[in-house]
């Protein structure tokens, strides 16, 4: 077992985090191991708020992290995806940089959302990529270029492109997904550092603030190898490809529903669960 020690004495199993989303190649800080790890983890590691609906809270402290997603096989929201992915990359030997957004989904350009997104910039070469696992059922699932504005750029599942609007005190970039023939907003950022402090807030605000998404609703996401995806909204589960569904159902009660999270998802709950979604 190898265990890195990080600077602000943090700890990440390596080995343990590797054998979690199978991957068993190389382990050299390039783009092609970028791409490998990326994609893995989009199709291990599910997107989900549970632990919020249930009442537990989330911990951001990093063994706590590394216990619910590595070892009990659970998932988490992009605080806990992206600072997993923080640190297993930078125990590869990337050079990470934490950055924060305002997420857009279907949110008008007018629209001011809140802070409360952690994503990363991996620098290789000297050039910047940009690598998210925490973005639910829009999550890339291989990383694209920070650098390129309006270019449309491939990922093993949905094209991917930034955008770039003039803004005072700084430009607004808008990083957007393809769906069917549409490009949509996923979110925005100014490339702003998000220290660890402001990690904490936004965690703080979207797991237990009444208006946070993820307080009134029940969102599962994960990626499929085969270019699909799996999702689970509240009482309703889809399997789609790209805008394309092919399958979708409602959950017949609660025991159908524990069933479809560990069965699809991985995420095993004691069969008696309730989930308070308004």
């Amino acid at each position: 077992m190898i265990v890195h020690t990080l600077s602000g004495g943090t700890f990440v199993n390596l080995d343990a985090y590797l054998v979690r989303i199978g991957h068993t190649g190389s382990r050299e800080p390039t783009l092609a191991v970028l791409r490998q790890i990326i994609l893995a983890h989009s199709c291990s590691i599910p997107f989900e708020n549970v632990d919020v609906l249930l009442g537990r809270g989330v911990s951001l402290a990093d063994a706590d992290v590394e216990r619910k997603l590595v070892e009990d096989r659970r998932g988490g929201y992009c605080f806990e995806q992206n600072s997993l992915l923080l640190r297993a990359l930078t125990s590869l030997g990337f050079s990470v940089t934490p950055l924060s957004a305002r997420v857009r989904l279907k949110a008008a350009r007018d629209v001011v959302p809140q802070r409360t997104h952690l994503f990363l910039s991996v620098t290789i070469g000297g050039v910047p990529w940009l690598a998210d696992t925490g973005v639910g059922g829009l999550s890339p699932t291989g990383p694209f270029r920070l650098d390129l504005l309006d270019h449309e750029q491939s990922t093993p599942h949905e094209s991917r492109r930034i955008v770039r609007e003039d803004g005072e005190p700084l430009p607004r970039h808008f990083h957007q997904a393809k769906v069917g023939d549409a490009w949509a907003d996923v979110y925005e950022f100014t490339l702003e550092e998000m220290p660890v402090i402001d990690r904490e807030v936004g965690n703080w605000w979207v797991s237990t603030h009444p208006s946070s998404r993820f307080r009134q609703n029940l969102v599962v996401a994960m990626a499929a190898p085969d270019g699909t995806r799996m999702s689970v909204l509240n009482r309703e589960f889809t399997h789609r490809r790209g805008a394309e569904v092919l399958e979708r159902f409602e959950f017949s009660g609660e025991r159908h529903l524990v069933n479809v999270l560990e069965e699809r998802f991985g995420i095993r709950l004691p069969s008696d669960t309730t989930f308070a979604i308004p």
